[in-house]
This record gives C-alpha cells, sequence and structure tokens, in this order.
C-alpha cells in the first residue's frame, strides 16, 4: 500500500515552510522544501522578479514527484512545500507512486503580502505576489485534500488539518 505525502501548497507568503515543520515534526515524517529543489535559472528568474512559466516549473515538479516516490518506495509518507498553483501541477505531482494529499494555505491578499514584506532573505519578492494569485486554481471538489485559512495560528491551522484530514 502506498503511503502518504501531505503538500503544503499555496502562494508565497502563505505559511507553507512553517506550516509544513510543524505537521512533519507532529507526524515524524521527512519534508522537502520545494524552493531547494528550483534550477538556478529559476531562481535567478524569481529574484528578477519575473514569473516563471509552467516550462520553467515542469523540470522542478517533476523533481519534487521523484523525490516523493523515493520516500514512498522506502515505506515513509513524507511532506514537501509546493505551491502547486495550477491543477495541473498538482497532478504532476500526484503521479508519485505515494497518495498525495493536498493542503491549500489561503488567504487574503493584504495578509499575505504582509507577511511577505515583514520576511528577509527569500529571493522570491512581494512584486511577484499578484502573479502568484493571477495563476492560481484552487483545490477542486475531486481533488484529495483541504484548504485551511491562514489567519489562523500554525498551531491551530495544524490541529485543522490533522482533523480534517483524519491524521
Amino acid at each position: 500500500m502506498a503511503t502518504t505525502c501531505l503538500v503544503v501548497m499555496g502562494v508565497a507568503g502563505s505559511g507553507k515552510s512553517t506550516v509544513a515543520r510543524l505537521l512533519a515534526d507532529r507526524l515524524g515524517l521527512p519534508m522537502a522544501e520545494a524552493d531547494e529543489f528550483h534550477p538556478a535559472a529559476n531562481i535567478a528568474k524569481m529574484s528578477a522578479g519575473v514569473p516563471l512559466t509552467d516550462a520553467d516549473r515542469e523540470p522542478w515538479l517533476r523533481a519534487l514527484r521523484d523525490w516523493i516516490s523515493e520516500h514512498d518506495a522506502a515505506g515513509r509518507g513524507s511532506v514537501v512545500t509546493c505551491s502547486a498553483l495550477k491543477r495541473s501541477y498538482r497532478d504532476l505531482l500526484r503521479g508519485a507512486s505515494a497518495r498525495v494529499r493536498f493542503v491549500h494555505l489561503s488567504g487574503t491578499r493584504e495578509v499575505i503580502a504582509a507577511r511577505m514584506a515583514s520576511r528577509s532573505g527569500h529571493f522570491m519578492p512581494p512584486s511577484l505576489l499578484d502573479s502568484q494569485f493571477a495563476a492560481l486554481e484552487p483545490l477542486g471538489a475531486d481533488e484529495d485534500g483541504l484548504t485551511v485559512d491562514v489567519a489562523a495560528a500554525p498551531d491551530r491551522l495544524v490541529q485543522t488539518v490533522c482533523d480534517g484530514l483524519g491524521l
């Protein structure tokens, strides 16, 4: 039977890393930061304020999918951060051998922009937030996962996710 991978998704600044780390710690699972899978060219584009294209994202998403499958093959579930903004990106991730479930961290542009403005040392500039919201395709009713509001405290979000997904 396949293991489960939780993909914590959402626009930049939604809290993916924080929530994913808390989930991974609570569930005793390894975690991958999707940003670490980007090739240097993607990071350079985003750092320059240029949105990535679907072609830019494809090898990145394939690398994440393969990481999920490697952990599944070893009998381990996992937690991954990934914007997974479009259904086609989520479809590619669902191609992993593990059961892939999504946790969409959703919030208003104002809340997320304020968070982005207060963080330092990240290559994703706040100027790309609008392009992220424009590309976002929320989870469909037929997609395995749930959507949670980022206005709640991270520990509350994790409890909501665990309750909502029966973890």
